[in-house]
């Protein structure tokens, strides 16, 4: 093992009364990629910003090997207003007029943008080019994912895989860990806990800790406490939970398909009448340009009760434009959309522009007085509500404006899933959010009885929520696809790499559909099936062969010094045979469930 070029030793740091760290040992090596997880307030972020030298421990060393470079991202960056994009990253020492031309590039910033002007998503990438232009041997970067879309979050695991230092990664988002780390380090309870493996085996290492620790450490009462149980049970109780959430999503996926294929044939064969009754948004080859740009063309779907529907693609590729269109908050240029009469939405924006930041949360739920709230049509006291989203009792006292940005989100997740609503819209919810919410998050989308709409780039959060995604594959082509992301992946044949979007825009022209004959509806499965449901079982197992051959290589910090383009090039073998493996369990899924549905 090569000399470690950062070594925390012994770190001790409180803030106030809150002892966020005792006893921390961290050691990182040139190549290392690891994640530090754990809950909103364990002090993730804390402990990044002491690495970089922003926080002062109370006590403890830190080693830093001499010449090391360090580059960090804060989770909520700080721009000077007056300068574009390119002077900002360039502003930087040893980093050169076309190193920052270079980074921009990669993340599709314009040099001339203002910094007074970006969005989200812009700010985001803008913070990531400041970074990375550094070519530093530490990158340290806190939510890198946030506000940026999937093709986007793709390139930047391609980028990271094949960056020469160390990586010191913070995220919410489980597939970009899993992709992109080879260490984990667990802030629980102000200890690090390693785990010399990547995110993907995290939660199986965390559960079985967290047992043997409930069983034998009868001193550690504060285990069955309820919010300890609640955040760190989670983690042995999620396995179990998302067996049973599975099983129900798997059904409600397979309607959906149903639902799917029998309106491509209506709209093929004139002879079919679509059942429009049960839906709640009902369109019709909907169409919407904006100038030259075609953003929507001819695109129809029909969405019942219980439907959840995610919304993904490119920044500015249309996503909010139709998710507006279908709530009626926006009119298309030409065909039609039918919304049901009945329908009680509540919407919640990636912008918590619905929260006053001068009232407390005591206040935000009890507007008129009072300390209890109706919760889906129950009575519930204040502070029992908000324990269940990890606020602490004195906070429901405390101003909006005193919370960080997870627990604001905490806060609006809260509120929309209080209100007794038969159809939810939810624009990137899972910003901010920590692991534990996050699954928190999905078992109460899950058991919500209405409809949902979800915009969001969080591959793992769209496989574990949604029936159907509506994909915005550019030039207006809107597709559906039945399943969540990797459902996706698989139907369109894409390739997981980045996909550069075609330069000519086209607007959108009116075509006319041909007319089919409905075909008959199989009795059995084909003989191809019953072949795949033989041999894709062996494929799977030999599959996992290969992924533990690779990690347990990718798992040795010196390969990375000794050859980094063998670390590469595994390092997306890995990724393409985790790949391979989702796409053959999806296929051998869907199969079985076709089989039994025939019986």
């Amino acid at each position: 093992m090569s000399a470690p070029i950062l070594q925390l030793q012994d770190i001790e740091l409180a803030i106030g009364t809150t002892q966020l760290f005792k006893g921390v040992n961290l050691s990182v090596e040139s190549y290392t990629r690891l994640c530090i997880v754990g809950q909103n307030g364990s002090g993730k972020s804390t402990l990044m910003k002491l690495i970089a030298g922003l926080v002062e421990a109370d006590h403890g060393d830190i080693f830093i090997q001499s010449g090391t470079r360090i580059a960090y991202m804060p989770q909520e960056p700080d721009f000077p207003k007056s300068k574009t994009a390119l002077e900002y990253v360039e502003d930087q020492e040893d980093v050169t007029h076309y190193r920052a031309e270079q980074a921009l590039d990669g993340l599709g910033i314009s040099y001339d943008k203002s910094l007074e002007s970006l969005s989200g998503g812009e700010a985001r990438r803008v913070s990531l080019a400041h970074a990375m232009a550094q070519e530093p041997d530490i990158l340290m970067l806190d939510e890198p994912t946030n506000h940026l879309d999937v093709e986007t979050i793709q390139w930047l695991e391609k980028e990271l895989s094949s960056f020469s230092g160390a990586l010191i990664l913070i995220s919410h988002d489980r597939t970009f860990l899993a992709n992109v780390t080879t260490q984990t380090f667990w802030l629980d309870q102000g200890l690090v806990r390693t785990l010399n493996k990547g995110y993907a085996h995290f939660e199986d290492w965390a559960a079985q800790i967290v047992e043997e620790e409930m069983k034998s450490q009868a001193k550690r009462e504060k285990l069955i406490e309820r919010e300890t149980q609640w955040s760190r049970g989670g983690i042995s109780a999620r396995r179990k939970r998302n067996q049973g959430r599975l099983k129900r999503l798997y059904e409600l996926r397979d309607k959906r398909a149903q639902q799917l294929s029998y309106l491509k044939m209506a709209r093929l064969d004139s002879s079919l009448k679509e059942e429009s009754s049960r839906a709640l948004i009902d369109a019709k080859n909907i169409s919407k340009s904006y100038g030259d740009r075609c953003l929507v063309k001819d695109f129809t779907t029909q969405i019942v009760r219980g439907d959840r529907i995610g919304i993904i693609g490119p920044n500015g590729s249309g996503k909010t434009t139709l998710l507006k269109m279908l709530i009626g908050e926006l009119r298309p240029d030409s065909g039609k959309i039918k919304i049901g009469k009945r329908l009680d939405p509540i919407y919640l924006d990636q912008n918590r522009a619905t929260l006053d930041l001068k009232k407390t949360l005591w206040e935000t739920f009890c507007p008129t007085g009072g300390d209890h709230i109706d919760v889906q049509g129950k009575q519930r006291h204040v502070i029992a509500y908000l324990k269940e989203f990890m606020f602490k009792p004195e906070q429901a006292r405390s101003p909006i404006y005193t919370l960080s940005g997870g627990e604001k989100n905490r806060l609006l997740l809260a509120l929309a899933l209080a209100t007794s609503s038969n159809f939810m819209i939810l624009d990137e919810p899972t910003n901010d959010l920590d692991m534990d919410t996050l699954d928190r998050l999905q078992d109460m989308l899950c058991q919500f009885e209405g409809t949902l709409l979800l915009v969001s780039h969080d591959r793992s959060f769209l496989d574990n929520v949604v029936t159907s995604t509506i994909v915005m594959e550019g030039n207006g082509v809107v597709q559906e696809y039945a399943g969540g992301y990797q459902d996706y992946l698989r139907q369109s044949k894409k390739n997981t790499s980045v996909a550069k979007p075609p330069k000519k825009e086209q607007v959108c022209p009116k075509e006319k559909k041909p007319v089919v004959k409905e075909k008959k509806r199989p009795t059995k499965i084909t003989f191809k099936h019953q072949h795949a449901l033989k041999e894709l079982p062996k494929k799977i197992e030999a599959l996992d062969k290969v992924i533990a051959d690779i990690e347990l290589q990718l798992g040795d910090a010196s390969l990375y010094q000794r050859d980094s383009l063998k670390a590469q090039d595994l390092a997306l073998q890995l990724e393409s045979a985790k790949s391979q493996k989702e796409a053959y369990e999806t296929e051998w899924l869907e199969i079985e469930l076709l089989r039994e549905s025939l019986l």
